[in-house]
């Protein structure tokens, strides 16, 4: 079965693209969750206009993912966390521990966007990667303090 995608699919393609993917697949997941449609002569003849406007989309996403990716390098977040001895925390920072830090210094992002190897364990400055879109990542500082009593 051919589909024409409407978004990004990950392992499958682009949006735009015309592809072969399994019937079931297709029927099943693809055209009812609106990520493709099939590939009939008249959208086939569509899809050069709806590139147009998914590259225009994609445009602006990349724009305001960058506008939030610099508003981020500008961010310290401050976590206060208790602490015992060699500066090693009694839990860990985690990745919503960061998100409800930026949520209240203004800047709303998913926890699952942010990209940490493992949480944080100890006392000190971090850099934690997020990721905000296709190829665009901030960085972010975070400064885990001990809490104080």
């Amino acid at each position: 079965m051919q589909v024409i995608l409407k978004e990004d699919v990950h392992n499958l393609g682009k949006a735009g693209e015309l592809v072969t993917v399994r019937p079931g697949f297709g029927r099943n997941y693809l055209i009812p969750q609106g990520k493709a449609m099939p590939a009939t002569a008249g959208n086939v003849k569509q899809i050069e206009h709806q590139q147009k406007i998914i590259a225009a989309k994609n445009a602006a996403a990349a724009k305001d993912a960058q506008a939030i990716a610099d508003k981020l390098a500008a961010i310290e977040v401050q976590i206060e966390q208790q602490a015992g001895e060699d500066d090693k925390l009694f839990g860990s920072v985690t990745s919503r521990d960061i998100a409800e830090a930026l949520k209240a210094k203004g800047v709303t992002v998913d926890h699952k966007k942010i990209v940490m190897g493992e949480p944080i364990k100890t006392i000190g400055y971090h850099n934690v990667e997020i990721k905000l879109g296709s190829s665009v990542t901030g960085k972010l500082k975070v400064v885990v303090t001990p809490k104080t009593a």
